[in-house]
């Protein structure tokens, strides 16, 4: 048994909160060079480089790369040889606390979502836990901001509507969407199970590399013929038009009752903020 300090949890969640919000994964940038290289619309090329521009500043500075620095999402994978010294909800929400203050991250989270107060830390966050054999603890913190946040959905689906509805229904969910979750974003796709596991999916397809294959040669397929449809609407970066509306469109599934078809579709903007650290 190994035993994890909780205080070493709240340390690790500070450090994730900015990193997240200040450094733009590799993959990302790597998929906007390569949209910037082949973009030829003279306003949309214009765009990718100032968003690469952008995420360099913000890197180099130390700044947030955006105002909107998110809700903190957490994933937590305990392994089954962990045992925490302390409350971890606790240190979890302590260390956004302290990561949104020393990062200088904006404070977006009310504490009813009617009565609309400001929390004033930026907790509470969002938390999901799961287990797996060992004796590590993985944390993961996805900072998510509303305006990507907003045009996400969930459809229950008939079963007679088919791959060819859920297709239709992702598109058009983006299509919809327009420019305001600032693309060219990443379409995080869940299907199956329930109403709320198909969203928790679709949540967790965004922490997947942009270019990620699917192991299954059928849904690789579903991926890449969605993302050459979202990339003919014509929004482009920023709303300017051109070919990259979508840097990548990941699916995850899981099984489901005969009588329901269950999508979501979460839409992550262009930085696609996520930091993991293993403990």
């Amino acid at each position: 048994m190994r035993i994890i300090e909780s205080c070493q949890i709240a340390d690790t969640v500070a450090k994730l909160c900015v990193q997240a919000n200040v450094c733009v994964n590799e993959d990302i940038l790597s998929a906007l060079e390569t949209a910037r290289a082949r973009e030829k619309t003279p306003l949309a090329h214009s765009a990718l480089d100032m968003l690469l521009k952008n995420a360099d500043i913000a890197a180099r500075e130390n700044l947030p790369v955006c105002q909107d620095t998110g809700m903190a999402v957490v994933f937590v994978t305990v392994g089954a040889d962990v045992h925490i010294n302390g409350n971890i909800d606790k240190a979890i929400n302590d260390g956004v606390r302290r990561g949104y203050r020393e990062g200088y991250c904006r404070n977006s989270v009310v504490i009813d979502p009617v009565r609309r107060v400001n929390t004033g830390d930026n907790t509470p966050a969002v938390i999901y836990y799961d287990f797996a054999p060992g004796c590590s603890l993985r944390i993961t913190v996805a900072p998510k901001g509303f305006g990507s946040e907003n045009m996400s959905a969930v459809r229950m689906l008939n079963p007679s509507d088919g791959l060819a509805g859920a297709e239709d229904f992702i598109v058009e969910t983006i299509r919809i969407a327009d420019a305001k979750p600032c693309p060219p974003i990443i379409a995080g796709i869940g299907i199956g199970g329930t109403m709320e596991k198909a969203a928790l999916m679709s949540k967790q397809a965004l922490l997947l590399d942009v270019d990620h294959i699917n192991p299954d040669p059928f849904w690789a397929g579903v991926e890449n013929r969605l993302l050459e449809r979202i990339n003919t609407l014509g929004i482009g970066a920023t709303g300017y038009g051109g070919i990259a509306t979508a840097l990548g469109v990941n699916i995850l599934t899981y099984p489901t009752h005969i009588a329901g078809l269950p999508v979501a579709v979460n839409i992550g903007c262009h930085a696609n903020r996520h930091r993991t650290a293993v403990l």
